[in-house]
């Protein structure tokens, strides 16, 4: 028999109170190793192992490539890199963003359900959107809990929301509760033979994660095509299906959840809005100018036509500038 020797925890916005108060319960003779993906910028500095590591008395620290398993340490994704569990290690990944994000919660979760199975324990924190669903639906699909911050309490409703209804965790709690409970439930005896194996969809992904091109190039891809497009790449995305979750992932390992790919539109059809509004602000400009110089010339009908299009580019750029200053509803109901 094994024990529940890997802690997994997912958090993003509103996160780190949550992690500091969840590490500040914890006894310092925990038998097992707590993982930690937090959302932070690529070029950030990560101190947030510091932060934990004065909160409570576990010791943790960034986590380094190829380094063991060790139970009664956390260990913390640094900036940029995926951290993933490879059998009884770590590995850092510069492989392709999931959700917009690197480190993101999905590829820990799924990587540490393909390693560790039944021995495996997964925590969504406070967080929008919902990155950490999809890692924790497969993790409980290879016999690991699941644990959820009670969403009243966190900072951001929206991962908590969603890993609730796509996972259906065993444990919905406040973080002072998950506290408590944690070092009971490492100790728990399970099973530690694996009848049925990793999906081949939990191996292509997690190869994926690694940037494995042997896996990436051939002719093997996960889903079916979707229809869209990927923000990252603009290459094709194809549409998974797992566990009720729909989500998406592109060709070279881009993976968005249908909330986050929404989310992602969002922002750049703005983005697309405030070109489109320059441009007919600089053409009724230039318009405008050119009919000045037309009619000082005395070439009346020139004159007519530049004013002519002063006008439409000014109505059509008011009409963007209307649109851009309305409510955006796509984002009502996210995180």
């Amino acid at each position: 028999m094994a024990s529940r020797d890997v802690v997994v925890v997912g958090a993003s916005a509103g996160g780190v109170e949550a992690l500091k108060q969840l590490v500040a319960g914890l006894p310092g003779d925990l038998p097992a190793t707590v993982l930690v993906v937090l959302h932070i910028p690529p070029s950030g500095t990560n101190a947030l192992a510091a932060i934990l590591d004065r909160a409570g008395a576990l010791p943790a620290r960034v986590a380094a490539h190829g380094e063991s398993l060790t139970p009664g340490t956390i260990r913390v994704a640094p900036p940029d890199h995926h951290l993933l569990v490879m059998e009884d290690r770590l590995a850092l990944s510069l492989g392709p963003r999931e959700n917009g994000h690197r480190p993101a919660v999905d590829v820990l979760f799924r990587s540490a359900a393909r390693a560790a199975g039944r021995r495996c324990i997964g925590i969504v924190l406070s967080g929008a959107l919902d990155d950490g669903s999809a890692g924790l639906v497969a993790l409980r699909s290879r016999g690991g809990l699941g644990i959820v911050q009670e969403p009243a309490e966190a900072l951001q409703a929206g991962m908590p929301n969603a890993a609730i209804v796509a996972a259906d965790p065993e444990h919905v709690l406040t973080v002072a509760d998950i506290a408590r409970l944690l070092p009971e439930l490492v100790k728990e005896e399970v099973p530690d033979d694996d009848e049925d194996g990793s999906s081949q969809l939990m191996e292509v992904e997690t190869a994926m994660a690694q940037f494995d091109m042997s896996r990436i190039d051939g002719e093997e891809h996960p889903g079916e095509p979707a229809g869209y497009s990927c923000p990252d790449c603009s290459g094709a995305l194809w549409r998974i299906e797992e566990g009720g979750l729909m989500r998406f992932r592109c060709r070279v390992g881009h993976a968005w959840s249908a909330e986050s790919l929404l989310a992602q539109q969002t922002e750049e059809l703005e983005s697309a809005l405030w070109m489109a509004l320059r441009s007919l602000e600089e053409k009724a400009a230039l318009s405008r100018d050119l009919g000045r110089r037309a009619d000082r010339d005395d070439r009346a009908l020139s004159a007519a036509r530049f004013t002519n299009l002063a006008d439409e580019a000014s109505h059509a750029a008011r009409l963007i500038r209307d649109l851009l200053l309305s409510p955006s509803t796509p984002d009502e109901d996210v995180g």
